[in-house]
């Protein structure tokens, strides 16, 4: 009771905050003898990263507070157990000469974001491939399963993001070149399901029971997507843009998700991709590989 806080924060957010703490007290901070700056800082040291805000000790060895984080366009909030990646962006908030020295510290060096590490995405497509490569046998399937080049490299992504610090792998890639490698892949990847599909699809469909199967993966592919849509949109009140980039990840559907992306101004469809993408994915690649060897079996 009785301290005097200097809070930094939008204007919208002034009454929810005094109603939290307590009234509004004038103070000169301008005047103070150490008036605090906030700066946004952009990490591009290498030592700093996949360490801990715990250990980096911004509040008791600097005399600075970070008050948010924003990595990929999301807003974190700055916990101790959070860990510094390059390319965050934090707000710190302190003494100027103290912010200064902070600044130093994590580098601040826009310029080194504008290089792509092209030794780490080489690296991990190599040992997902390795790693897709490699069998996998469970009790009760008489074949082996792989996860294959799709599922290799995506597992492997996940884990360098996660992991790739103690090994010294900075997974950060600038903005131009994540949408060159996902537009490319993305064209690379319908050009090789149109040419694999496109021979034998007319005589597929009019001959045979090809207008069958077209309807059945008309129903399987939409009837899970208006359940989980609906459910989704009344129930939890899902943002629209999100249930968008939702729907697209857990089909595992590229081109849904450049409609969704081209659709929306924010990055609501992306974040709802890649939360669920990855699951999506590797259960598709192992549930069609074990469906098929006990129907085969």
């Amino acid at each position: 009771m009785g301290d005097e806080l200097n809070v930094t924060c939008a204007q919208d957010d002034v009454d929810a905050i005094t109603a939290f703490l307590g009234t509004v007290v004038e103070v000169d901070w301008q005047a103070e003898k150490t008036p605090s700056v906030s700066r946004r800082i952009v990490v591009t040291q290498s030592e700093v990263n996949g360490k801990t805000f715990g250990e980096m000790h911004f509040s008791s060895l600097h005399g600075v507070n970070v008050t948010r984080v924003t990595r990929s366009g999301m807003e974190l909030f700055a916990n101790r157990n959070l860990r510094l990646q390059i390319g965050d962006r934090l707000m710190v908030v302190g003494p100027e000469d103290a912010v200064n020295r902070v600044t130093r510290l994590l580098g601040n060096s826009v310029k080194r974001l504008d290089h792509p590490n092209i030794a780490s995405i080489f690296i991990g497509i190599l040992v997902g491939i390795i790693f897709g490569s490699i069998p996998f046998a469970f009790p009760g399937i008489p074949n082996p399963v792989k996860l294959g080049l799709a599922g290799g490299p995506l597992i492997i992504a996940i884990l360098a993001g996660r992991y790739g610090y103690k090994f010294h792998l900075v997974t950060y890639t600038t903005t131009s070149a994540n949408l060159l490698l996902r537009e490319v892949g993305l064209v690379l990847f319908l050009a090789s399901v149109g040419i694999k599909a496109g021979a034998g699809f007319w005589h597929t469909v009019v001959e045979g029971d090809g207008l069958w199967y077209v309807f059945c993966g008309f129903l399987i592919t939409i009837i899970p997507i208006l359940i989980m849509g609906v459910i989704a949109r009344i129930k939890f009140k899902m943002n629209y843009f999100t249930l968008m980039g939702l729907i697209a990840g857990t089909n595992t559907d590229p081109p849904a998700l450049a409609f969704a992306n081209a659709s929306s101004n924010t990055d609501a469809p992306a974040v709802g991709y890649s939360t669920v993408y990855p699951l999506a994915m590797f259960l598709r690649i192992l549930t069609a590989q074990i469906i098929i060897l006990f129907l085969c079996a």
